[in-house]
């Protein structure tokens, strides 16, 4: 089957599979390129490096990273730059977020700070299907300076003021990721309003929730959320008094209700012309002051707000910053993830603090080919050219992907047909673009895939050595490349580790090392981050310099910090990025808590273990257990993460029942590997009637029991029934969060029937 096309092409032998003739030709030629034209500059920078102390990338990936201060396997651990005091800010005196902005305005005034995209034109398009999609041609990006953007924010945070708004008030946002949210939010720093955070996919139920519980009067939102989501909730909102909508136009708002009224932002911000708003005084914030109330996705129910202070962020944004290589005024950041979410909050605040310019995206409009974008025009990657990335996990992805990747870098004449798998360009989407694409090298030319395998191998292999590829780069992989943009350096991932070969192909083909992260948002979404010369794989890297790293003994579960060759257990992070708490949910604080010394702990409920070289590595979950009726323990997250390796698999959901004796599972297909599978063992019907087929499932299941086996996973871990779901999970489904996450109470009641079924109910 597909996967073993898959694991072939990686651990493949040049010598033993490629004509020695073609071998000897390629390595001929890189030998020749490399030292006529890169020989020098690379001498150049290795006489910088030793000079600066700094030594090779791989001298410096096989430093210690971490180390822990007591000696005892349980740690603490700290990064080898705070072994003797975390640090809890990146300059002294900024010590909360209005004076970040402001120390940033004066050191870089004429900087470009928040770019957007002018929209030339806007269309609806006729597709073959007969429906009609929205598309748009978009202009350069429009450009706030620094000091422009410091004025508009103190500008509307005087407005907000003159409109009601209190300082330790709570203030709600609502709204898409673009300039305005920082704007508003700088506003609210400024003025010591606590903003409370709202994710733009939130249903109403939500986000009727969090307005409530934090009691807010004055909510700042979007003209699209105001009239798709938030119109419709207004009267469940009984505090409601003020909306302040960011886009220009209409000016006008009839037809809400009694009490509530709607403003644009730019009348508010006209507000501080008036000479009684001109002389208002503003009330600073102390760093202990909360600075966002940031409501989680729910993965177990009702969204939990939870309460960040300044100094959490600032020493958050320190560690972040610290792991990210000459960062500074020459960067360029494209910003796209939800405002909502703590690592897009953290690495904008990180840009802004060192001077970068942060050009706005949205998942519609990232690529020359995302759905939004008309056919011969420029996506926001292609005109921006970022340096800067982030991403987070996502179970989220379209049915069909795009043509081969690969088949681009060996042709560099194919371009790929519209699609959405730009939609969230999260790294688990990435894993299901490179399982997708390398099922495509069987259709390649001999000379394309022998052309591919030979510069693959060849990078993977000076990658391992620290050195750097320049004729492949150009030759081979910069059409990949390109779809971001062409200069992107640093790919930072949020959430669980990327697979091995998954972090590979990023790194081979993108051209750039990835920068894996381990953080919640009740650390501000610090934790660790992997150095950026560390090409290691499935690991999270060590302690960032503003916090530490202890394990705790997981007895149900079978990790103990005795554990040889390395310690393992529960993970608790420690330090200044640990956040104040839920709020108003002390039955939740419990997860926190505060040591013999003051410092503030989280007990994450992930389990890790801890490397000798000081990085971490997630290996479990503690919610996600189950214990069977035979008395063995299931993590559902350990066998997912395992099985959606398998290409046939887009998404999957595990369930165990304590009163039963075995795993079953629901499982979202990747619809083209279903597809062939079906056809292999002549199975007919729709993708419907494939999917409800008993015949279909036994065949997908043998394919799922067999990718578990290769994974090690035990007999007693292996579903042994599944259902085949023709929808993908988004959202919008309510069957996980707006991070992605599973939502194991909806997806158990949505698929009731089937368990009863699986289990011999009927």
């Amino acid at each position: 089957y597909n996967r073993h096309v898959i694991n072939s092409i990686f651990s493949m032998k040049l010598k033993e599979d490629l004509n020695p003739v073609l071998l000897l030709l390629f390595q001929v030629t890189v030998w020749l390129y490399s030292v006529l034209a890169f020989l020098p500059s690379y001498l150049f920078s290795s006489v910088s490096e030793s000079d600066a102390g700094l030594g090779s990338e791989q001298e410096r990936a096989q430093r210690l990273k971490a180390r822990s201060v007591t000696g005892r396997p349980a740690g603490p651990y700290r990064a080898m730059g705070a072994t003797k005091r975390l640090v809890s800010s990146l300059h002294p005196g900024v010590d909360t977020l209005d004076k970040v902005f402001e120390d940033a305005s004066r050191r870089f005034p004429d900087r470009d700070c928040l770019g957007t995209r002018e929209v030339v034109m806007e269309e609806d398009e006729r597709q073959s299907n007969g429906k009609f999609f929205k598309k748009v041609i978009l202009g350069q990006y429009r450009w706030l300076s620094y000091a422009e953007t410091h004025r508009a924010a103190a500008c509307f945070g005087v407005g907000l003021a003159a409109l009601g708004q209190r300082a330790h008030n709570n203030i709600a946002i609502f709204c898409e990721t673009r300039a305005e949210w920082v704007i508003a939010a700088q506003a609210c720093f400024m003025q010591n309003f606590p903003l409370v955070t709202l994710y733009s996919t939130l249903g109403g139920p939500a986000i009727t929730h969090g307005l409530n519980e934090t009691e807010v009067s004055h909510i700042i939102t979007s003209r699209e959320l105001l009239e798709t989501r938030l119109k419709f909730i207004l009267l469940e909102v009984p505090r409601l008094q003020h909306i302040i909508v960011v886009d220009d136009t209409p000016t006008e708002w009839p037809g809400y209700p009694r009490g509530i009224s709607v403003h644009n932002m730019a009348t508010v911000q006209g507000l501080r012309t008036k000479p009684e708003n001109g002389k208002r005084g503003r009330k600073q914030p102390m760093p202990s002051d909360i600075a966002v109330i940031m409501y989680t996705s729910g993965s177990t129910g009702i969204p939990k707000g939870v309460m960040i202070s300044h100094s959490n962020i600032i020493a958050g944004i320190t560690g972040m910053a610290e792991r990210i290589p000459n960062l500074g005024e020459n960067d360029t950041y494209i910003g796209y993830l939800p405002l909502a979410h703590v690592l897009e909050l953290s690495a904008e605040l990180v840009c802004v603090a060192h001077g970068c310019r942060i050009g706005y995206s949205s998942p519609q409009t990232l690529a020359d080919q995302s759905t939004k974008i008309k056919k011969g025009s420029k996506g926001d990657t292609s005109v921006l050219q970022p340096t800067l990335m982030a991403a987070v996990p996502a179970a989220c992805v379209p049915h069909q992907l795009p043509l081969s990747l690969l088949y681009l870098t060996c042709t560099q004449t194919q371009t790929l047909t519209p699609t959405s798998w730009f939609y969230c360009l999260l790294f688990e989407i990435m894993d299901r673009i490179y399982k997708n694409v390398m099922t495509k090298v069987e259709e390649m030319s001999s000379a394309q895939r022998t052309l591919f395998t030979l510069a693959y191998n060849y990078k993977l292999e000076q990658l391992s050595q620290g050195r750097s590829t320049p004729l492949c780069d150009n030759l081979v992989f910069k059409k990949v490349r390109s779809l971001l943009g062409g200069k992107t350096r640093v790919l930072l991932s949020g959430g669980a580790p990327l697979s091995a070969a998954t972090q590979r192909f990023i790194n081979v083909c993108f051209c750039c090392p990835v920068g894996q992260g381990y953080g919640l948002t009740e650390t501000c979404g610090a934790g660790t981050i992997s150095e950026m010369w560390d090409y290691s794989t499935g690991r999270v890297g060590g302690p960032l310099i503003c916090s530490e790293i202890k394990l705790k003994d997981w007895v149900e579960g079978g990790y103990h910090i005795t554990d040889t060759p390395t310690p393992r257990g529960e993970i608790l992070i420690g330090g200044p990025n640990v956040t104040m708490g839920y709020y108003k949910n002390e039955a939740k604080n419990q997860d926190f808590f505060v040591d013999e010394t003051g410092q503030r702990w989280f007990c994450t409920g992930d389990i890790g273990e801890v490397h000798p070289d000081g990085c971490l590595k997630i290996i479990d979950r503690k919610k996600d257990l189950v214990k069977l009726q035979a008395g063995e323990y299931v993590s559902l997250g350990k066998v997912e993460a395992m099985l959606k390796n398998c290409p046939l698999i887009d998404n999957i959901c595990a369930y165990a029942n304590s009163d039963e004796m075995y795993v079953i599972g629901f499982v979202v297909p990747n619809q083209k590997n279903l597809l062939l599978l079906a056809e292999q063992y002549l199975i007919r019907g729709s993708w419907e009637e494939l999917c409800d087929n008993a015949a279909m499932e036994e065949v997908v299941l043998q394919v799922i029991t067999e990718a578990a086996l290769s994974a090690q996973l035990e007999r007693f871990e292996i579903p042994r029934k599944i259902r085949l779901s023709p929808d993908p999970w988004t959202p919008e489904t309510g069957l996980v969060t707006e991070a992605f996450k599973l939502k194991r109470q909806q997806l158990k009641s949505k698929y009731q029937d089937d368990i009863e079924r699986m289990y011999g109910g009927k």
